[in-house]
């Protein structure tokens, strides 16, 4: 949306701030013209509770943007919201590849390009406002949610929120989320999660603050309650660290429909929209400012961050208003195949005879058996509120067929380990594709939520509203939870194993065609000690998106290099990770998980952090340093291509504090620091450099951030604990 054509206050407003008038200036002078009742209507959506949640019901979730705060008489746009974050929610849109294999690129300038084009598809379907930018920590790879996040690293996790802001923001306002703590999806409306301030800074809220230095225009805030307080409410997160430690000068929304319990308190707490409907707010406020359990100071000071967020953005905006045509055009198809070909994962790539089985040799491949119950379904991740509805969905089975004409191929759907293994029988070459759907992970609302008499108590009475009374109605009929939740059962995994009837079928083909290849569809880790010695080749094609088909053929074939890295560890055991209850009602996260929690414990992990193979091979050298300017400080590394043909690769530089003993010191002995791509033809070297930053070398004190050691040894490396790595010949003084 533009702002509007016709002179109105508000574009009258944006125009005096292009031209030079202080932003705060121009937002009170909007803000003066407003009456009270316009200033508590841009505290909540636009629409009727009842008419959303029937709409919502019977038409579907976020097929046009979702209003809030709109007042026409002044032309204030209002905050016009789309889901997120695999593409626009709204319509029928590019659906790029979950978040989860965008981080696993590594490459921020490939996901600043994601987000423009989100940008763009949000802003041709009239929506300004991108609810998408998801950068929880998964604690546990049980999480449901772990798809819509890029990874369990602080640091890769706050340079792609920051890359996706940017991109989208050229376009459409981005809101981060979910703040805070919020990584448990079965139990998130009822959980109170534990954390002291050093986990909390040093961990947890460390890549959100990246994001809000980038510039978001809006936090989103949690279900589940932090340290007692629900995030929607939390004084301390929002107006303690957020604005007051941070300096955020957004604007704060509400998870929707069970984001906040109590009107008042959210408001007076910091948080300026509940979000979507009209609800508690609309209910309660006004009574609530009558009995001084808030104020018109209160209203004022959210209806300020609201319409400076509008006027900024607008003031900002200089691109052209987008065709729709560009909504699932050809540009954007193409970038979610190049996305998903980036992130595939390549784990394993023992040779067969004498040479490693991938990439495939299309000339030699007279024919292959292509198994599996997800190799020909339409699998771009969960049900919920991230369901982006693209018009086409190529899958593993079609990518294939479309790449191989001249070859003879059969697929076996069936759970059938005697039918594939007779298919692998007779082919040159077997792919096996396994994996999860929707059904096995996601965004989750279970019956227990809407039996539950609290947060049922968060809807206004339906009275004689026709809405309300058919929604209640349709509560009553079977499998109305599983349509509110888009079908997706979902929820945190219940297992971080395949199928046990999966790990047959991969055992009885592999024993039948010793050129077997397994394709992994996931979001977080799984476990494959049980079958993956039996295979030479092993790769995670996440929930791929819409070209993701494609893209895996491009990959398996060697049209593209295999170049992604894991975004995260795997362990070899589940016994390795955090105690994890997804049914917990409190819990507490300290600052052990992941590839931290295996250095800490001397366990090798099965992949490491960063790890990944390629079609060639890379060798690192001559790694120097920069001295410190303030968090920030720049590596060089030589990068060569030491194989036979051309490839990308990662180089993730790594801090280990001196002296540091990850136990006694509550602190880890290795940390990432930064990370960069590069793309080398065969033979060819290349200066590197990567930006990086000290802030993960520095604990958390009552004082404030303090260095954990004195000096540091910074190593460039092609994973964590990368016995290649180059270590920098002085060590990094941090203080």
């Amino acid at each position: 949306m533009s702002t509007p054509s016709s002179p109105t206050a508000f574009s009258a407003a944006v125009a005096a701030v292009r031209a030079g008038r202080p932003l705060d200036e121009a937002v009170d002078e909007l803000l003066s013209q407003l009456t009270r009742e316009e200033r508590l209507w841009l505290l909540d959506g636009d629409l009727p509770f009842w008419q959303g949640m029937a709409d919502m019901m019977t038409h579907g979730y976020n097929l046009t943007p979702y209003p809030m705060g709109r007042v026409e008489r002044l032309g204030i746009p209002g905050l016009l919201f789309s889901d997120g974050p695999r593409g626009v929610v709204m319509g029928q849109s590019t659906a790029f590849p979950v978040s989860m294999a965008r981080g696993a690129t590594w490459d921020v300038e490939l996901e600043e390009r994601v987000g423009t084009a989100i940008g763009l598809e949000l802003r041709a379907q009239g929506a300004n406002f991108f609810g998408g930018v998801c950068v929880n920590l998964p604690r546990h790879p049980a999480w449901g949610r772990a798809q819509e996040t890029y990874g369990e690293d602080p640091v890769l996790l706050g340079e792609f929120g920051a890359a996706l802001t940017r991109g989208v923001q050229r376009n459409a306002m981005a809101v981060v989320k979910h703040y805070a703590l919020n990584s448990m999806e079965n139990a998130r409306f009822k959980v109170d999660v534990t954390a002291d301030d050093a986990a909390l800074h040093e961990v947890y809220l460390a890549h959100f603050r990246r994001v809000v230095e980038e510039g978001v225009s809006g936090v989103m805030t949690a279900y589940n309650s932090v340290n007692g307080e629900w995030a929607g409410q939390n004084e301390h997160l929002m107006e303690g660290v957020l604005r007051g430690m941070w300096g955020f000068e957004g604007v704060t929304v509400s998870d929707f429909i069970w984001g906040l319990r109590d009107a008042a308190a959210s408001l007076r707490a910091g948080l300026d929209v509940e979000e979507p409907f009209r609800q508690q707010r609309a209910e309660h406020l006004a009574a609530d400012l009558e009995a001084g359990r808030a104020s018109w100071d209160d209203v004022d000071r959210a209806a300020r961050r609201i319409l400076t967020t509008q006027v900024r953005h607008y003031a900002a905006l200089t691109e052209p208003e987008p065709p729709l045509d560009v909504v699932f055009g050809a540009e954007h198809r193409a970038l979610a195949r190049e996305v998903a070909a980036r992130g595939m994962v390549l784990l394993k790539n023992d040779p067969v005879g004498d040479a490693p089985l991938l990439p495939l040799n299309r000339d030699a491949l007279a024919s292959l058996a292509v198994v599996g119950r997800l190799a020909d379904v339409a699998n771009t991740g969960d049900n919920g509120s991230s369901d982006v509805r693209a018009p086409e969905v190529i899958t593993a089975l079609r990518g294939l067929t479309e790449a191989l004409p001249d070859t003879r191929i059969t697929h076996v759907a069936d759970d059938d380990p005697a039918a594939a293994a007779a298919a692998a029988a007779q082919a040159d070459v077997a792919v096996v594709v396994a994996g999860y759907t929707a059904a096995d992970e996601g965004e989750w609302v279970g019956g227990d939520v809407l039996a539950d008499a609290e947060l049922m108590a968060l809807f206004p009475p339906p009275g004689d509203d026709p809405a309300g009374q058919s929604f209640a109605a349709f509560m009553a009929e079977p499998g109305a939870v599983e349509s509110m939740s888009g079908g997706s059962a979902g929820g945190d995994r219940a297992s971080l194993r395949l199928r046990p009837v999966d790990a047959e079928i991969i055992r009885a083909v592999a024993a039948a065609n010793p050129r077997t290849v397994v394709v992994i569809v996931t979001a977080g880790a799984v476990i494959t000690e049980e079958w993956r010695e039996a295979v030479p080749a092993v790769l995670i094609s996440w929930y791929s998106g819409c070209e993701g088909g494609r893209a895996l053929a491009d990959v398996l074939l060697g049209d593209a290099d295999a170049a992604g890295r894991l975004p995260y560890s795997i362990p070899a055991t589940e016994e390795h990770l955090p105690y994890f209850d997804r049914d917990a009602t409190a819990i507490t996260y300290d600052k052990w998980f992941g590839q931290r929690l295996l250095d800490r414990d001397g366990h090798a992990a099965a992949f490491p952090l960063g790890f990944g193979l390629s079609y060639t091979s890379f060798a690192l050298a001559d790694l120097t340093v920069s001295a410190p300017d303030g968090d920030c400080f720049t590596a060089v590394v030589t990068v060569t291509n030491t194989g036979s043909r051309g490839g990308r690769h990662v180089v993730q530089l790594y801090g280990r504090p001196t002296g540091i003993d990850a136990a006694a010191d509550d602190f880890p002995t290795r940390v990432l620091l930064g990370f960069a791509t590069v793309e080398l033809a065969a033979g060819e070297s290349a200066r590197v450099t990567v930006p990086a930053s000290t802030r993960p070398l520095r604990r958390w004190t009552p004082g404030g951030f303090v260095p954990a050691s004195a000096t540091a040894v910074i190593e460039a490396a092609s994973y964590a604990g990368d016995p290649g790595a180059v270590t920098a010949p002085a060590e990094l003084a941090l203080v």
